[in-house]
């Protein structure tokens, strides 16, 4: 697959209809195949952290989730198709495991968010065999819990039930460690960190309007509606900076 790293961290030049063929290609595989959401915050805190860069450089499927990371590759001139968000991904996902009648496990949110999901998405795709949910809020891996008991119960739980995908909602970079440490221990086909999509799923909170997605605006939106995301949003000029002034920026 035609990928660039940026920073050192593997980035698939695919738009969404590839990616989306991935996914299927995937399914009908044989074998956990992992999808990380790479956006320019973790692209920079992997910058500095060559574990958390490793994890997502491992990624059978790393997509460009973010408008910064379109920016840079044409800046360099080793221009990404588009940006491909780990939501958009998600919903084509949905809509691929109704058409087959794929079934599909929920982890992460708080209490009662992935339960309000799965709801969501049994209305709206009707052929999804929802075959379980739990909350993020456990003792595991992403934070320094490896094999606790709340851990291995949910593993059990989710080879229990067989789902063919696994919806991994903890933020980053818990879901990507999460992931990492246990995906030769899960039986399904795709796992994939997509972050507060079920919060959109579960109607917990609200995507970017399409104006905003357009313009590649959804992290100033997400400003001014949370302005105490300042902090975190910041990173995204920082990036651009590095990326003007620094060299070997992309492979």
């Amino acid at each position: 697959m035609n990928s660039i790293k940026i920073f050192g961290v593997r980035v698939d030049n695919v738009d969404l209809d590839e990616a989306t063929s991935r996914v299927e290609e995937f399914l009908k595989d044989e074998g956990l195949k992992t999808i990380y959401t790479p956006n320019t915050e973790i692209i920079m805190t992997c910058k500095e952290d060559d574990k958390l860069k490793d994890i997502v450089n491992s990624g059978d499927l790393i997509i460009p989730d973010g408008i910064g990371l379109i920016h840079a590759s044409n800046i360099k001139k080793r221009p990404l198709k588009e940006r491909v968000t780990g939501f958009d991904l998600s919903i084509k996902i949905l809509e691929i495991a109704n058409e087959e009648g794929y079934s599909l496990y929920l982890l992460g949110g708080k209490e009662g968010v992935a339960k309000e999901a799965g709801e969501n998405i049994t209305r709206k795709y009707p052929n999804i065999k929802i075959v379980g949910y739990h909350h993020g809020y456990f003792k595991g891996s992403h934070i320094g819990y490896k094999d606790h008991q709340e851990e291995l119960d949910i593993i059990h739980n989710i080879n229990d039930m067989k789902p063919d995908i696994i919806f991994v909602g903890l933020g980053f970079p818990k879901q990507e460690i999460w992931i990492d440490e246990n995906k030769d221990r899960l039986h399904s086909k795709v796992i994939i960190g997509n972050g507060g999509t079920m919060d959109i799923i579960s109607g917990n909170a609200k995507r970017a309007p399409e104006f905003f997605q357009r313009l590649g605006l959804e992290w100033f939106y997400r400003l001014i509606t949370e302005p105490s995301r300042i902090k975190r949003q910041l990173v995204l000029p920082k990036f651009m900076l590095q990326v003007l002034f620094s060299k070997d920026v992309i492979e």
